[in-house]
C-alpha cells in the first residue's frame, strides 16, 4: 500500500461520524447494511449520510450494492485489511519489540 494511500483513508476514518458508519458497517459482515438502517442508527439527515458515505467510497473502504429499491453498503474487508497491515507491517522494524516492557510502563 502507498503512503498516500493509506493516508486518504486514514482522513476519511479521522471524522467521528465516518468512524460510527464505518464500525458499523465492519460489525455488520458480508451481508451489509442498508442506507436506511445507518441512516436511523446514527440519526442523520440522509443528505449527511450521503456525504460521509461518498467519501468512505472514494477511498474504497466501502462499497454500495443496489438490491431492488434498497441501497445496500458494505466495509470491503480487502481494503480494511491492507490498511491494518500497512500500520502493523513494519511494527518494531527500528527496534526489538518487548511487549513485557510496554505492559510495565502501563
Amino acid at each position: 500500500m502507498k503512503l498516500e494511500q493509506a493516508a486518504k483513508q486514514l482522513e476519511a476514518l479521522g471524522n467521528p461520524t465516518r468512524l460510527n458508519l464505518y464500525r458499523i458497517l465492519v460489525r455488520a459482515g458480508d451481508a451489509g447494511r442498508p442506507v436506511g438502517y445507518l441512516q436511523e442508527s446514527l440519526g442523520i439527515a440522509a443528505s449527511t449520510l450521503s456525504h460521509h458515505l461518498h467519501r468512505l467510497i472514494l477511498t474504497g473502504l466501502v462499497s454500495q450494492e443496489r438490491q431492488a429499491t434498497t441501497l445496500i453498503c458494505r466495509a470491503n474487508y480487502p481494503i480494511m485489511r491492507d490498511l491494518i497491515g500497512f500500520l502493523a507491517d513494519e511494527c518494531c522494524a527500528d527496534a526489538a519489540c518487548n511487549p513485557a516492557t510496554g505492559e510495565a510502563a502501563a
